[in-house]
């Protein structure tokens, strides 16, 4: 017999996933050039130089058992150094090695992690709207995932409904700032607010209330704006990283869980992270990968380029008239729905190849989402058919 909750989830497949292979299909009919692919977010600049460098230059001159072997359970011990280093230089932290667990991306550190601090049957809290797989890292782990309904004015945190949810059952909140859909950073009153209710709520039921930091998008911050290191607030949290990001590797499936130096049990959870792998399948990333971000683990991708295309998406969307929250960072804008229903709205979109995400999987129906990761000449020819699109289809 094949296992029926992972056929059921053949009719729940990923929204972004499916609109991406749409894309990819309608480009072979009309060309790349013509179809606006807003679906997925994969980074559209290059990784830097150095990293490409370090890459040959490790081939050419490691010893290939050594390059090419199995990575230690927990990660190789000069790269888990290196990470923590880069943290203590960055944020102040006294990060050592053995706070650090080798991960494959951000996707990994979160599986882990969930393992790591709840057991079948406890919740966890997010705040809507959230990247959608936290739904399968969360429930297939035996979690119960419980969502706080969104802040439509800021996107922030909704205190006066998470103080309610909050019960002894409750194992850990995540976090994701900056924020995928909406690309907006948690303030540090936010995060302050946060840090006091969960070391109050810790005390109340006696077992510390972790805090897990998905933080993929650190580095993509717009013009100044301070984004705030969440471990520096809350004692007992747990950051889910990946270079995917802010070295362009997605596809290099590189990340790492970092847990805060004070936090409760926290160097035996990174220990329990190499139990947890045996269950999961996520032990040993690429060696050859572990090694190159670690030589370049100060440095990341051009990334201005979104803060670029955002400032052109985010000006055209409010001129055509939409409801939006200006992003702080990320690649991800999440404007308001010309209807009720976003998914009609994403259905009518496509007709002018534009590939556009409804917020119904985010948490937010009524919303949609963009991914402007893609070039800014692409950026700039879309908005013909943006206006295109809304003069047509909603006369304005």
């Amino acid at each position: 017999m094949v296992a029926t909750k992972y056929k059921d989830m053949l009719q729940e497949k990923s929204v972004i996933r499916e609109l991406f292979g749409y894309a990819l299909n309608r480009a072979k009919e009309v060309g790349y050039d013509n179809v606006f692919d807003y679906s997925l977010g994969n980074p559209s600049v290059e990784p830097p130089k150095e990293f490409t460098q370090t890459l040959l230059r490790l081939i050419k001159e490691m010893d290939p058992m050594a390059l090419h072997g199995y990575s230690p359970t927990l990660g190789i011990p000069s790269v888990l150094e290196k990470v923590a280093a880069s943290l203590r230089q960055r944020f102040g932290l006294p990060y050592k090695a053995e706070h650090i667990f080798m991960t494959t991306g951000a996707a990994g550190a979160i599986a882990h992690t969930v393992r790591a601090v709840c057991s079948p049957g406890e919740e966890i809290i997010t705040f809507a709207p959230f990247f959608p797989e936290y739904r399968p890292y969360i429930t297939l782990s035996g979690a119960i995932l419980k969502i706080v309904p969104p802040d439509y004015d800021a996107f922030q945190i909704r205190f006066d409904l998470f103080e309610e949810m909050i019960n002894d059952k409750t194992a850990a909140v995540l976090i994701n700032t900056p924020n995928n859909p909406t690309g907006v950073i948690y303030s540090e009153e936010t995060l302050k607010k946060l840090a006091t209710i969960l070391t109050q709520k810790s005390k109340q039921f006696g077992h510390p209330i972790y805090l897990i930091s998905d933080e993929p998008y650190r580095e993509i911050v717009f013009g100044g704006i301070p984004a705030p290191y969440v471990s520096t607030y809350y004692k007992d949290t747990i950051v889910c990283y990946s270079f995917s990001k802010s070295l362009s590797l997605p596809g290099e499936r590189i990340g790492y869980v970092a847990v805060n130096p004070n936090c409760e049990q926290g160097e035996t959870m990174i220990q329990m992270c190499g139990q947890i792998s045996r269950g999961i399948g996520h032990n040993c990333p690429p060696s050859l990968i572990q090694l190159a971000v670690a030589e370049t683990i100060m440095l990341t991708s051009d990334l201005s380029i979104y803060e670029k295309n955002k400032n052109i998406l985010y000006q055209e969307l409010k001129t055509l008239g939409f409801t939006c929250v200006e992003p702080d960072g990320t690649f991800y804008i999440f404007p308001k729905a010309l209807e009720e229903d976003a998914n009609l709205f994403s259905l009518k979109a496509k007709k002018y190849d534009l590939c556009l995400v409804p917020g119904d999987s985010f948490g937010c129906p009524g919303y949609f989402r963009m991914a402007y990761c893609i070039e800014t000449e692409k950026v700039e020819r879309s908005l013909e058919a943006i206006r295109k699109f809304v003069k047509k289809e909603y006369n304005r």
